[in-house]
């Protein structure tokens, strides 16, 4: 079934299709996205047992070549093999991820759809749950794989368009934010390490280094193995090999790029009142 006229967005498409869903779970899966053979088995399983209003499976790269695949490998294991582990021991994880989670149909018909206020509805949703009273599971042997950004094209346009949408969603959530504690310290760590941390780390550091003294640099003895440590455990739990640790310096890039995609959102959105609306997805 095809909607009379383009919805304009992925939300507004799923939106219109949950008006067709008779199932009393529903899964959105985006089209680059591949699932394990037990991912949605995994994924239905536990959101059928918990009463919870979403869940949301594990995402590793399906490609691993590229400087930007490499850093998203690690950025992978870091935050989903520790940040979102935490999150959800404390009944919070931040976003149920738009390529892979699965939803009650009748939680999501309660939210009013996917919304298409902001530009990444997943994150939109999962905090309209948590304004709700609802909860969201995170199922780490839930396990998608999807096409990540190969070249510096396609990753500006997704980290635009995540930037751009994280901002949105903290202007229009901002009072479920704060008045939800759990949330409030999770959104907090992420705000830290989206800018602040990254900044410290990757360009104040190196400056004072050159300027000040060589003592700088000792934040990296710091840096490094919390990066390190979670990565190479989480490796070993996914069978990888212990050779993922080289693609750190990826990461480490990469989350500069992020940092400095996060702060034009701050800037563009906040400041100069310029609202991104629409957006290419790239690949």
């Amino acid at each position: 079934m095809r909607p009379g006229v383009n919805t304009g967005s992925k939300a507004g498409a799923q939106t219109f299709g949950l008006g067709f869903v008779t199932t009393p779970f529903v899964v959105t899966v985006d089209a680059d996205t591949v699932l394990a053979t037990d991912a949605l088995e995994k994924l239905i399983n536990s959101l059928a047992a918990s009463g919870s209003a979403a869940a949301c499976g594990y995402v590793l790269p399906r490609h691993v070549r590229t400087i930007w695949e490499r850093g998203r490998a690690i950025e992978y294991l870091f935050a989903l093999g520790f940040y979102k582990r935490v999150q959800n021991a404390i009944g919070r994880p931040l976003i149920s991820s738009g390529c892979f989670s699965a939803y009650r149909t009748d939680a999501v018909r309660a939210a009013g759809g996917w919304s298409i206020d902001t530009m990444t509805e997943d994150v939109d949703l999962t905090w309209t749950f948590y304004a709700r009273g609802q909860t969201v599971n995170f199922v780490p042997e839930a396990l998608s794989l999807p096409i990540e950004p190969t070249n510096w094209t396609m990753l500006a346009k997704q980290l635009r368009r995540w930037s751009h949408g994280l901002v949105q969603n903290l202007v229009k959530h901002g009072a479920t934010v704060r008045a939800d504690a759990r949330l409030s310290a999770i959104v907090t760590v992420m705000l830290w390490d989206s800018a602040a941390a990254t900044m410290l780390y990757l360009l104040i550091a190196p400056i004072l280094a050159l300027l000040v003294t060589p003592w700088a640099l000792l934040v990296y003895v710091i840096d490094v193995p919390v990066i390190a440590v979670p990565v190479w455990i989480e490796a070993r739990r996914r069978g990888l090999p212990w050779r993922v640790l080289l693609d750190i310096p990826a990461f480490l890039l990469l989350r500069l790029v992020n940092s400095l995609f996060f702060i034009e959102a701050v800037w563009t959105e906040l400041i100069m009142r310029r609202r991104l609306a629409v957006y290419e997805k790239g690949h």
